[in-house]
């Protein structure tokens, strides 16, 4: 059995357990490189990519190191540990973190796999282009923002018309990104177990109000008077389009798999207070 243990980024603690977890666990285990090398174990650490045929991959973090894993390792399930940030991804305190993993360990090896959900990614394409799929949100904006900037957009949902406006922007979110870049801009908080993508207009002229719609509705958004405007993929990855234009958002192929015990989503939104 094969582990992979993604740390978040040059912070000590994260390194600790990553170190912890490789002494403690009973499967082979293997670290990404910055947290190898800053536990002078580079013959342990290999690419995040390198993780996808893992049984289990740890993200010891917040939801950023979470999302960076998931990426980065493909289909391979994730478990998140939260080092004390707000962390939706994140069920599994430190202090549970090496107990909880044996248990995940030995429940792979009884039943083939562990405990698992699944989490809607959202994809964006446009003519000739398409961005890693988002397990937050999209954005699709003006290249900047502010009083006079913005652009035109004109948004359809199975191609019925839903609003058309002048706006910084329209965000499409899974329930898992309604608690992210979707809540700043005065979108609903969607429950996990609710199967729906979430259209959120931002800074309107004249705004219609944020809107759920189906999984496997297919949301059409036209973008117009602007020079130039960007679609950006959970806040990372980055289209830029010449107007006017037409980026398309559906549902993906592959969701993200989170292993391990149940996420707490009420116990959560405690955090961002």
């Amino acid at each position: 059995m094969r582990v992979g243990v993604v740390a978040q980024r040059s912070n000590a603690r994260a390194a600790e357990l990553a170190a912890e977890i490789r002494r403690e666990c009973d499967a082979t285990v293997v670290l990404d490189e910055e947290a190898a090398a800053s536990l002078d174990l580079p013959d342990a650490g290999v690419d995040v990519a390198e993780m996808a045929d893992c049984d289990l991959v740890v993200s010891i973090g917040g939801d950023g190191t979470f999302l960076y894993a998931a990426r980065g390792a493909g289909g391979a399930p994730v478990m998140g540990v939260n080092l004390g940030e707000v962390g939706f991804l994140n069920a599994v305190p430190p202090g549970e973190a090496i107990e909880t993993l044996r248990e995940e360990v030995a429940h792979i090896r009884e039943n083939g796999g562990p405990r698992l959900s699944e989490m809607p990614k959202v994809l964006a394409e446009g003519d000739g282009w398409a961005l890693p799929p988002a397990l937050n949100e999209v954005a699709v904006m003006g290249s900047q923002r502010g009083r006079n900037k913005g652009v035109g957009i004109e948004v359809r949902v199975d191609g019925s018309l839903y609003g058309g406006t002048h706006a910084d922007g329209v965000l499409v979110c899974t329930p898992t990104g309604s608690t992210a870049y979707n809540l700043s801009e005065g979108g609903p908080l969607v429950h996990p177990a609710v199967g729906g993508f979430t259209i959120t207009e931002m800074v309107a002229d004249d705004p219609m109000p944020p809107l759920v719609v189906d999984l496997d509705s297919e949301v059409t958004v036209r973008v117009e008077e602007a020079e130039s405007a960007v679609v950006v993929a959970d806040g990372r990855t980055v289209q830029e389009v010449r107007p006017p234009t037409q980026v398309t958002l559906t549902r993906a192929a592959d969701p993200v798999r989170v292993a391990g015990p149940p996420l707490d989503f009420f116990a959560a939104l405690g955090k961002l207070d």
